[in-house]
């Protein structure tokens, strides 16, 4: 994982939220927290910096498809 000085993922990332068993990328840092948003986009959450983890490329991999999967098949 990169990570800043403080041990904190960097903006962008993508990591695991062990607390709520999410996918999300990393959007910014407030106070002891780090702000996620699920890859596809929506609404941010709070995450404990502690119980993060970076995403294995297959992770990532399947987590974008699982994604795009959802979006093809919503209603146009």
């Amino acid at each position: 994982m990169t990570e800043d000085v403080d041990g904190i993922p960097t903006v962008g990332e993508a990591v695991h939220d062990g607390d709520r068993d999410r996918v999300g990328r990393v959007m910014g840092h407030v106070g002891p927290y780090v702000q996620l948003r699920p890859l596809a986009g929506g609404r941010e959450w709070d995450a404990d910096p502690g119980h993060l983890r970076p995403l294995t490329p297959a992770e990532l991999l399947s987590a974008l498809v699982a994604e795009a999967n959802a979006r093809s098949r919503q209603p146009r």
